[in-house]
């Protein structure tokens, strides 16, 4: 068994509102030294700031670790293409919670029927959402929150702020965030 010279960990959450904090321990409890994050990315973008920058980072005897397979890729393809790289670059690759890596002779073989199973997984729960939302559609209803303003309040945010009243006061008396007010009035 070769020695690992350096353990470089990768996260990667869909929104901004998603936490990396889970990630982030599960990777320093694997012995990551240092670990690239994306938040906000998308899985299905094969383009990821930190993926690119951890793939510029690593060097020859590092293993790349993640929580799970589909924190680094979304689809079977890209993950595959992504452990030929960590190989052609002499970097072992391993998923902490899928309990798999890439330095036995099963390992590609687990990743690629792990990485298979992920895919079929997002695909499922994307399709799942669809026939949700078709659904919910049918029955004459719109996906999403319901909106908060009214057409008077949003009419009254527009007039105050018309007036020079701020943001934050026009917030607090029509019940709204910021945010909401600043898109109420950019309309």
């Amino acid at each position: 068994m070769r020695e690992i010279v350096a353990v470089i960990g990768y996260a990667r959450v869909s929104t901004q509102d998603q936490n990396l904090q889970l990630q982030l321990d599960a990777l320093k409890g694997a012995g990551a030294v240092k670990i690239f994050e994306d938040q906000g990315m998308s899985g299905a973008k094969a383009e990821r700031p930190a993926l690119r920058k951890l793939l510029e980072h690593v060097r020859e005897g590092d293993e790349v670790v993640v929580w799970k397979l589909d924190r680094i890729a979304r689809n079977t393809r890209n993950l595959l293409d992504l452990v030929d790289e960590f190989k052609d670059l002499g970097v072992t690759f391993r998923s902490v919670t899928d309990g798999i890596d890439t330095t036995g002779p099963m390992g590609k073989a687990m990743i690629t029927i792990m990485g298979a199973l992920a895919e079929l997984e997002r695909d499922q729960i994307v399709e799942r959402t669809k026939a949700g939302l078709e659904s919910a559609r049918e029955r004459g209803r719109l996906g999403g929150r319901p909106r908060k303003a009214t057409d008077a309040k949003m009419t009254l945010c527009k007039k105050m702020f018309a007036e020079g009243h701020p943001s934050k006061e026009i917030a607090q008396v029509l019940g709204l965030s910021r945010a909401t007010v600043y898109r109420y009035v950019q309309v």
